[in-house]
């Protein structure tokens, strides 16, 4: 059975519902849930999908209904994408933004822990990026797609490094 007009518009616009709550629930639960799926992650995932797409289609099950709401999927996420491209706020919004998790050797504890980033992954990104310990750490920051950038004092190119008041601290710790 082919859907009416108006069977398609009501697929449409609870797709679009759905597509909204989905993507503000994902935001909203961090960056460690998109940047890299643990186990738990990809089960939510698979689990949600199965849940939502009633909620989408509604008793409509034909081909036709699949389709509308398909398309209206990929519809909203091409102007979701294309928006945040041209729109910073919207972009902030949507991605949010990276979080200082270590400065200057001294970890922020609030933001780790509002993160839900644990000392075991600090440590496992600073070891990937040759770091021995947090307090050899200039800059540690969570980035909007959920990995860990690390940066050493040395790889922070700045003039008269050595007359900076962390740098001077950094060097007197360590002499």
């Amino acid at each position: 059975m082919i859907p009416s007009w108006h069977g398609a518009g009501e697929i449409a616009l609870r797709t679009a519902v759905i597509y909204a709550v989905v993507l503000l629930g994902i935001r909203l639960s961090g960056k460690r849930e998109v940047g890299q799926m643990t186990p738990f992650d990809l089960a939510l995932l698979l689990l949600l999908s199965n849940a939502v797409q009633n909620a989408m289609t509604g008793p409509d099950t034909t081909l036709v209904g699949g389709v509308v709401a398909a398309s209206t999927l990929l519809i909203l996420n091409y102007f979701i994408a294309d928006l945040s491209g041209v729109n910073r706020k919207f972009r902030k919004f949507i991605e949010g933004q990276p979080t200082l998790l270590v400065h200057d050797g001294d970890i922020i504890s609030a933001h780790m822990a509002r993160e839900h980033v644990s000392m075991d992954e600090l440590e496992r990104a600073l070891r990937e990026h040759g770091i021995a310990g947090y307090q050899d750490c200039a800059l540690a920051v969570l980035e909007v797609d959920g990995s860990i950038s690390c940066l050493r004092y040395d790889d922070i190119k700045v003039p008269a490094a050595h007359n900076h008041p962390g740098r001077r601290r950094f060097l007197n710790k360590h002499q």
